[in-house]
């Protein structure tokens, strides 16, 4: 498969398996996804990798920053989660939203070399990934923020990923205005 059949195959996994990448086989992606775009090699993102009880932490995390008594079953729909941080670095050429973007971009492209490598992945998000009990629970720093996680397992067989309506490249590709 190309990379063009890649991205065209690409598809949401709101449901998977337990069934999830080895530690080895996420390194090896993960060095692979590293190489987008990154202005200045500043490198500013880093994952943490979630398996076994760290959900059930995050499910607790998740349950403070909602109020709730009971911990959250959402980290536990997946085998492995991937949290996406967005590392920031001083820089006078880089701006924050720039770095952010680099990170957003390794996310992404891990979530395509996951799900072409065979894995059913789905990136969640949350108003609570802001929140202080789950950047608490994930050691995120003061130049830090966590942008979402990657809930990566296997793709249920028999099964259909989420549809996705086509994109109309024709209506988001423009042109310059033309000068008056």
């Amino acid at each position: 498969m190309n990379a063009l059949e890649a991205v065209r195959a690409r598809q949401s996994w709101s449901k998977v398996t337990d069934e999830a990448p080895a530690r080895e086989e996420l390194l090896h992606l993960v060095a692979a996804a590293g190489r987008v775009a990154d202005h200045s090699s500043l490198q500013p993102w880093r994952l943490i990798e979630m398996r076994g009880a760290d959900r059930e932490v995050l499910g607790a995390a998740i349950a403070k920053a909602e109020g709730d008594k009971s911990p959250s079953t959402k980290p536990l729909r997946a085998p492995l989660l991937i949290a996406v941080v967005a590392s920031y670095r001083k820089s006078d050429k880089v701006p924050r939203w720039e770095q952010e973007a680099v990170a957003s971009g390794v996310a992404h492209v891990l979530s395509l070399l996951l799900d072409e490598a065979g894995w059913g992945v789905i990136w969640r998000t949350g108003h609570y990934t802001r929140s202080k009990a789950v950047a608490k629970a994930h050691g995120i720093g003061k130049n830090e923020e966590l942008l979402g996680w990657l809930y990566v397992g296997g793709k249920p067989a028999g099964k259909k990923p989420g549809r996705r309506k086509p994109v109309d490249a024709r209506r988001l590709v423009t042109r310059m205005p033309k000068k008056k």
